[in-house]
């Protein structure tokens, strides 16, 4: 009898999954923080309709896609000065604020989504699916240093660096490499 992992179907799978990840780290690369988010709603999609087996996990799927949704919103509203503007007004208190700019529910999605996608982490899942949600964790870390970015640029901003890596006040660095292969190699357009 052949082990599981030696089937044809088992081998797909991990070709599937591969190319899955791939096309995650791509999307992370290329910094398009559009296209980051247009892939974690389709995942975010596809789990939804295909494997949320409670009414805990639908409810948190639905309110991924919820926040998604406003953060989209957001997107195209940092990239409009004056309606980035008119975001700032709104959370003008020091509470609301980290690195100076405005922590509203883009950026408030980001690192929810980050911790749902943590704790998806820690459940048994195979090493080819814990290397995608790990792409997915990156994707988000780099969707909001991009949103940041934009709305520091918004708002007339210079970039700021704290003296501490990984601290929360704007500093800027290297997005792990995760990735096997380019957006090119994957012949993305």
């Amino acid at each position: 009898m052949a082990s599981r992992a030696a089937t044809p179907a088992s081998r797909n799978l991990r070709r599937a999954r591969g190319e899955i990840h791939d096309y995650l780290c791509s999307l992370g690369k290329s910094g398009d923080i559009d296209l980051i988010l247009s892939g974690e709603r389709a995942l975010l999609q596809n789990d939804l309709d295909r494997h949320s087996n409670s009414k805990a996990m639908k409810g948190s799927l639905e309110t991924a896609l919820a926040e998604l949704t406003a953060s989209e919103r957001l997107v195209a509203k940092v990239r409009d000065g004056e309606a980035c503007r008119m975001v700032d007004e709104g959370f003008s208190l020091p509470k609301n604020r980290v690195g100076g700019v405005p922590r509203d529910e883009a950026r408030q999605f980001f690192g929810s989504h980050a911790a749902r996608l943590l704790n998806q982490d820690k459940s048994r899942l195979e090493e080819d699916e814990k290397k995608i949600v790990d792409a997915r964790k990156d994707n988000m870390r780099v969707a909001e240093r991009v949103y940041t970015a934009l709305q520091r640029q918004a708002l007339g901003l210079s970039e700021t660096r704290s003296k501490k890596p990984g601290s929360r006040d704007g500093y800027l660095r290297e997005v792990p490499e995760p990735c096997r292969r380019t957006a090119a190699q994957l012949k993305l357009t």
